[in-house]
């Protein structure tokens, strides 16, 4: 059986940025945010599965200068490097499944497109609550974007769970408060539509 793994390192093996849909020339929601919470541009930030996002592009655009990518595929990473160039050594990069993924840091801003709702095993999930509310800093930011109940039921042949602005904040209520959310109707490669829930959260002073 393929492993998740072998998945994903085939999937950015054989496919383009334009032929996969998560695509995202601009990540928009993620941006609005960050203006929103007027995020220092010293910030220590992190992507995960920023994979070949275009995120890490605008943010060193924006003058941020302390950006870790984490993603599980090693060939995800390496196309992002090469497309940014020298400004790749800008960058941390870290390759990493998310459920087995350990650090010290303490990050101002956890960034999380489309990860975590492929976490369908519930000891997962409660690994990653774990995960970020201990790697968020104290008053740090967190933001989630996941598939919405409008949204797709899988992605790239993988089951998803689908979250709603409620069962998202229930779920993360134990760190983080929720400050914002947003829905997102995001145009694929394709011309079709996948209907995201984004929350966005700060970590909350019981923590």
């Amino acid at each position: 059986m393929e492993s998740k793994k072998e998945h994903w390192e085939n999937i950015f093996a054989n496919k383009k940025a334009n032929e996969v849909s998560w695509t995202q020339s601009y990540p928009k929601i993620s941006m609005q945010f960050i203006n929103e919470i007027n995020l220092p541009k010293n910030a220590k930030i992190i992507d995960i599965g920023g994979g070949e996002s275009f995120l890490v592009d605008v943010l060193l655009a924006e003058g941020f200068t302390n950006i870790t990518v984490v993603d599980i595929s090693e060939k995800a990473l390496e196309k992002a490097k090469l497309r940014l160039g020298k400004k790749a050594n800008l960058v941390t990069w870290i390759i990493a499944d998310i459920t087995t993924f350990e650090t010290d840091n303490k990050f101002d801003f956890w960034h999380d497109r489309a990860v975590f709702h492929f976490l369908t095993d519930e000891i997962d999930i409660e690994t990653y609550k774990s995960l970020v509310g201990k790697s968020v800093a104290d008053n740090g930011y967190f933001l989630l974007g996941t598939f919405s109940p409008k949204g797709p039921f899988k992605c790239s042949g993988l089951n998803i769970v689908q979250y709603d602005e409620t069962e998202m904040k229930a779920l993360f209520h134990d760190s983080f408060d929720m400050i914002r959310s947003y829905q997102d109707e995001h145009l694929t490669p394709f011309n079709t539509t996948q209907n995201f829930q984004f929350g966005g959260f700060q970590k909350n002073k019981f923590q």
